[in-house]
């Protein structure tokens, strides 16, 4: 399998983000008054959803009552209706199945474009939630732009939503591949390092650091491979491959539980849920596994 076989989760999406609505309010008006929506709710972490016998899909909420000020404006399908999410915690109804996104993911049960729509919904009411004051002056702030900015009344100044970049790199060296575990990872599972880019770095240089400052290894030929969404608040995995300079390991116990040189073989084994002792890599719904795969088929 290869990165063409397969996407890891929240990467596809199933509507146009139609970024030149979020300013037309008098069209999202319309659209909310006449019905024409498509509103998806969460009940706090979790996606209200309706399992159709077996199957799950997203719970279609009704469009009830004046404009909604803390709906956030997804984009626009192709039905030209206004795709829209929704915190109802307190209101989500009873009979709606609810499921947080990496249960989800993992479950394998929802259509993959609505699960990287839930991933934008899910990042976007979280940075509202989270940033409900202005960052200037303190001041209450509210949300314009169908929710893609939020204005402080006080002081004018604008906030928009961010996203945190995450590299993560399948290291090679002599046909193996280095992997690490963190004390927080399932039993017996190792992954691609990673580490946040950091202000004024570029993301081969952030690479570069994260794996020597973890593992003592130095890199060359950084190359990017893929990207995912992470929702989780709200983070880009940057996915590269690189090549190790050499394979001598200094682990930081501060960050990695363990990390280790892995034979192709057992990286196979690994990917397959097949080592001998019980070794396993991340699921397909996380970019590390795609680039395992990526990675091992470079040396094919």
């Amino acid at each position: 399998m290869s990165l063409t076989d397969a996407l890891p989760a929240f990467v596809a999406g199933p509507v146009d983000r139609a970024a030149h609505r979020r300013t037309a309010s008098a069209w999202l008006r319309e659209r909310w008054e006449t019905g024409a929506v498509r509103l998806i709710g969460f009940d706090g972490e979790a996606a209200l959803l309706d399992d159709a016998g077996g199957t799950l899909t997203l719970r279609a909420l009704p469009a009830r009552g004046d404009w909604p000020g803390d709906a956030v404006f997804l984009g626009e399908d192709e039905d030209t209706r206004a795709v829209l999410a929704r915190d109802v915690t307190g209101a989500a109804p009873v009979s709606a199945l609810r499921r947080d996104l990496r249960s989800l993911a993992a479950e394998g049960r929802l259509a993959p474009s609505e699960l990287g729509l839930l991933a934008a919904a899910r990042s976007l009411l979280q940075w509202h939630a989270r940033h409900r004051f202005c960052a200037n002056c303190g001041s209450p702030s509210e949300s314009m732009d169908g929710g893609w900015r939020r204005v402080c009344p006080a002081c004018s100044a604008s906030h928009f939503p961010r996203t945190d970049p995450v590299a993560i790199v399948a290291v090679k060296h002599g046909g193996r591949l280095l992997l690490a575990r963190q004390p927080h990872f399932p039993a017996g599972m190792y992954s691609a390092l990673a580490g946040f880019i950091e202000p004024g770095e570029t993301i081969e240089a952030a690479a570069a650091r994260e794996i020597f400052e973890e593992a003592g290894v130095h890199l060359s030929g950084v190359r990017y491979r893929s990207s995912q969404p992470w929702p989780f608040p709200s983070s880009l995995m940057i996915g590269l491959i690189a090549d190790a300079i050499d394979d001598a390991l200094t682990i930081d116990r501060s960050e990695l539980e363990d990390a280790r040189w892995f034979t192709r073989t057992e990286c196979a084994q690994m990917l397959e849920g097949a080592h001998p002792d019980g070794l396993k890599a991340p699921m397909p719904l996380a970019i590390a596994h795609h680039l395992m795969r990526a990675a091992l088929a470079e040396e094919a």
